[in-house]
């Protein structure tokens, strides 16, 4: 169940049992999960005991609080049982009951119950797959204000294949949700801007949009930044900037990034000084996902090759150090090699 949905399923209460060993613990559990509710959300008299429950982990509990409202029809208690079934959460994971009580909370209501079961039928986990089926509830969601759901559909209006194909509606779409904070929909939103499709041109409001998104670690946010940065398409080039956002999305695993960050490094452009070493280990990573480009070959062939070696065995052990790194020599002269990136972006 998401925040949103802290406050809708209201207070249970206990039935006085005898209390066994194992029911004296869960006893216990629940009220510790009601005084959690209680300083989570600053409101006893609706305090949501079963939310309470569910975030501590106490899954079981959860179930037992969340049961007798869902069964009278509470579409929030109906949402989190689902939640508990479709994740296996202190319990077997049972895709058809959290399809039931998923179809149950969506009937009554729930826009996260309608998004929830628009992705089961979306990618046909535990069913067979209906895209059909997923974008009717994906809009059902979207109407209801669900920011994940209006990305969705907006993609499937772009696919236009289980929609009309309409790129104006999903630019509408997918940027209300990029406004909103959505780190996928700041991306392709952002591309759709900088291409024109749906929208107007406008690539600086493109640029603030990959920033945001690639500050929330989006990873290939990070790498059109970059390459927006190095190039100067946002009308200032900024070679130390693209440095920066290709080793954060190097870091994150990117092959693309470690290739281009490999180039510059290998250069010494945008970086304090030319590493051949950690080029070589960047080259080895990226290798190891099948990627490479010819310009980066070309250049790494004139390096050492003890160095290329080090570079190789750091790649082994990354994102640790190999136990005893021997020293490297001077970097050798790049004279001929310092093209950089314009090939690579070109």
């Amino acid at each position: 169940m998401t925040p949103m949905r802290r406050t809708a399923v209201a207070c249970l209460v206990l039935l006085a049992l005898p209390l066994a060993p194992a029911l004296a613990q869960q006893k216990t559990q629940m009220d510790e999960a009601l005084e959690i509710s209680r300083m989570l959300l600053a409101a006893p008299e609706g305090v949501d005991a079963a939310y309470g429950a569910y975030q501590r982990g106490y899954y079981l509990t959860a179930l037992e609080l969340a049961m007798p409202r869902a069964e009278a029809g509470d579409a929030a208690a109906q949402t989190l049982i689902a939640e508990i079934y479709a994740n296996g959460l202190g319990v077997g994971r049972d895709i058809p009951k959290a399809i039931e009580w998923y179809t149950k909370a969506h009937e009554n209501g729930d826009i996260q119950a309608s998004f929830q079961l628009a992705t089961i039928y979306q990618f046909g986990d535990g069913v067979e797959r209906d895209r059909a089926k997923a974008a009717e509830l994906f809009k059902t969601a979207a109407d209801g204000g669900h920011i994940a759901a209006k990305y969705n559909l907006g993609l499937l209006y772009v696919e236009g294949e289980y929609l009309e194909p309409n790129l104006t509606r999903a630019a509408e779409l997918i940027g209300e949700a990029a406004e909103a904070g959505y780190p996928d929909a700041q991306y392709d939103f952002a591309v759709m801007l900088l291409e024109g499709a749906g929208v107007a041109p406008d690539t600086a409001r493109a640029m603030d949009l990959l920033t945001m998104a690639a500050e929330n670690g989006h990873i290939a946010a990070q790498v059109e930044l970059a390459t927006l940065y190095y190039t100067g398409a946002g009308g200032t080039r900024d070679v130390a900037a693209a440095a920066d956002w290709y080793r954060s999305a190097a870091e994150l695993g990117n092959p693309v990034a470690q290739v281009r960050y490999a180039i510059l490094l290998l250069a010494g452009e945008g970086v304090p000084r030319a590493n051949p070493e950690e080029a070589a280990m960047w080259r080895a990573l990226a290798r190891t996902q099948g990627h490479s480009l010819p310009q980066l070959e070309q250049m790494i062939a004139g390096i050492s090759p003890d160095i290329i070696a080090a570079g190789e065995e750091r790649a082994r052990f990354w994102p640790g150090r190999p136990p005893a790194s021997s020293a490297v020599s001077a970097p050798p002269s790049f004279e001929g090699q310092t093209q950089g990136l314009d090939a690579a972006n070109g």
